[in-house]
């Protein structure tokens, strides 16, 4: 599938100046505008972005590489059916802006994780949220890292140790000039070279195909556009419901429990421009997620007839996507070197931003608290936090070139990320709607779901699924001048005895061909086997529903003492209302709110605005200290 190395020299400069005109941006960062003196302004870009880079830097972190890689593919060869994700993302936004923005925004606090200690009065509910967070960051961004570095060799051939090495190296300077705010410049130019990619590809293939009316048709007519599928099996890998179900629940865990989205709220001017940027995104999160998908609509129309897979151009579902660029494109010296050059981008701003909160995190959960940090001045745990971004960058670089020595580790990493959303965004639930739940059942219900999931994850690697439908390609309009002559042919170009894929009676099979064979497998037939078939998009849900049951219920059976008493406000104002119509004894409080990091760093740390007042709380002579007690659900 590559190029002759002569024809390449216009692609590696232009990869080569795009990569260093990103990488200035972090210097740009630096010397530019107002100085990072303090942790805030490295943590939180000290309010200087506008709403318009922020709107951009959250649709990329929800997106990310695979996005633009992948989901083109996907439409190529499985259909669209994986799109319909974009209803649980868009119905998750608004539950973000008016469930958890409120009660982050007024506590000044630096990790969202706090949140968790000062509701529950727990290290442990703490620690346990933030280390699923790192753990779930770390596989996902060694993942991230090592996607491009695949078609970096594939297509321009730059080594796998090259690319990773430096991703990792940019990515480092980035976190030691820039911090938030470079990461976000980094997020607004990569996404804007990504557009532009997306519509010259649109552009390319609609004036070579006849306009976008005949890429409609085509898609549609060969099985690309089938939508509202209401299987309710969940053994089959993503149909509608199981796309909103799961995706609304990842989605919502994403946004309002993860470390950088967090981090970008709290950077904002005030909880009004949070909620509106959030809800202006819907309709920006929605044309750079169909972006994608028409990409590959085009790309299916261009080769409908040809397929490079079959054809044994390309090896890979995610390879069709540079094949394109690389096989259209050729008339334009230097274009694939901006493709390629907005994947390896694509990697660098993701890591850059998740080094920024990994490291917030890091600090402000655990480092922050051994007694050798302990009276550090603002600037030296700065300095600090930079360096943990260092070592952690060292260890994805670690783990991305694991990836690409142990076969199967990205989709079992995959699985993973998908497993830990659940008890992550359980715990918070529990914390901001459930008044009566206390750190006991919180951190029960969190390790039982943890575990739970896992144990479906793992196990599902144990059994033979039913194999994911590929859709029905053909190779009948193959011809010498069917692919650029730029393209090195494979031994065998086209396919000598075509077999029939599995497709559905309800499709005509007589108009497609294919040597890609599907085997079907009947699915399992025991109950262990039966539950390690359930599709992935369910494991988010299955953890939230384990953890929130069991924490609720472990809360109430066990009791609250004194010591388990918190701040009204750090409950959702909704649920407040509601616990008081309940009936049973009033609900007790304390006094005031204030982050349990506040005495250990020596720092001043904002409160609730409002004072908060007990509701009919008994003396001390009534009731005794660590009396266990029992009040409204």
């Amino acid at each position: 599938m590559t190029k002759d190395s002569l024809s390449m020299i216009w692609d590696y400069l232009v990869f080569l100046i795009f990569v260093i005109a990103t990488t200035s941006v972090a210097v740009y960062s630096r010397y530019s505008g107002p100085k990072e003196k303090t942790k805030a302004d490295f943590v939180f870009a000290t309010g200087s972005v506008s709403m318009a880079a922020m709107m951009l830097s959250i649709a990329r972190g929800t997106l990310g590489v695979r996005s633009f890689l992948g989901y083109p593919s996907e439409l190529f060869y499985r259909g669209s059916t994986m799109w319909e994700t974009l209803y649980g993302m868009i119905l998750a936004y608004p539950i973000v802006c008016f469930v958890f923005v409120p009660l982050y925004f007024s506590l000044g606090i630096t990790s969202v994780y706090q949140y968790l200690d000062m509701r529950f009065k727990s290290r442990l509910v703490r620690c346990l949220a933030s280390g699923t967070y790192i753990v779930r960051q770390l596989l996902n961004q060694g993942v991230t890292v090592f996607t491009p570095c695949v078609a970096l060799n594939t297509v321009i051939g730059i080594p796998y140790w090259a690319s990773i090495m430096g991703i990792t190296l940019v990515s480092i300077i980035f976190t030691i000039l820039g911090g938030l705010k470079a990461a976000i410049h980094a997020d607004v130019m990569q996404g804007l070279t990504m557009i532009i990619v997306s519509m010259a590809i649109i552009i390319q293939g609609c004036v070579e195909v006849g306009g976008f009316g005949t890429v409609y048709e085509v898609s549609k007519e060969r099985g690309r556009l089938d939508f509202f599928n209401f299987d309710m099996n969940p053994s089959v890998r993503v149909t509608t419901t199981s796309a909103l179900i799961g995706q609304l629940f990842m989605s919502v865990s994403i946004f309002g429990c993860q470390q950088n989205f967090v981090q970008r709220y709290c950077s904002m001017d005030s909880q009004r421009k949070v909620t509106k940027t959030l809800m202006c995104n819907i309709p920006v999160i929605t044309v750079l997620f169909s972006l994608s998908w028409v990409v590959g609509m085009v790309i299916f129309t261009v080769y409908a007839d040809c397929d490079p897979l079959t054809t044994g151009y390309i090896k890979k579902f995610d390879e069709i996507l540079p094949f394109f660029v690389e096989d259209r494109f050729n008339y334009l010296p230097g274009i694939l070197g901006l493709f390629m050059a907005s994947l390896f981008n694509g990697a660098l701003s993701l890591n850059v931003s998740n080094l920024n909160s990994l490291a917030t995190v890091t600090w402000e959960d655990f480092l922050s608290h051994v007694s050798c940090f302990r009276g550090l001045k603002d600037g030296q745990q700065l300095w600090v936090i930079k360096c943990i971004g260092i070592v952690y960058g060292c260890i994805i670089m670690g783990i991305s070139f694991g990836v690409g020595l142990l076969s199967g580790v990205i989709e079992s990493s995959m699985l993973v990320t998908s497993a830990t959303s659940g008890p992550l965004l359980g715990v918070f639930i529990l914390a901001m709607l459930i008044p009566c739940c206390n750190w006991k059942g919180a951190a029960t219900g969190m390790i039982v779901g943890h575990a739970v999931t896992l144990w479906i994850t793992f196990g599902g690697l144990t059994v033979d699924k039913p194999a994911a439908k590929i859709l029905p390609l053909s190779v009948s309009g193959c011809n010498n001048e069917s692919f650029s002559d730029h393209i090195i042919m494979p031994s065998h170009p086209w396919p000598t005895t075509p077999v029939l894929i599995e497709w559905d009676a309800k499709n005509d099979t007589d108009l497609y061909e294919s040597d890609i064979i599907v085997n079907s497998t009947t699915g399992p037939t025991d109950v262990l086997s039966q539950l390690y078939s359930v599709t992935y998009m369910y494991y988010s849900f299955i953890g939230c529903f384990i953890t929130v049951f069991l924490g609720w219920t472990v809360s109430y059976l066990v009791g609250s003492t004194d010591a388990d008493l918190y701040d009204e406000h750090l409950l959702h104002p909704v649920a407040r209302r509601i616990s008081q119509w309940l009936p049973g004894a009033p609900r007790r409080y304390a006094d005031k709110t204030q982050t349990p990091d506040a005495n250990a760093n020596n720092k001043t740390v904002p409160t609730v605005s409002h004072t908060v007042e007990k509701a009919n709380t008994p003396t001390s002579s009534e009731v005794q200290l660590n009396t266990v007690y029992r009040t409204k659900l």
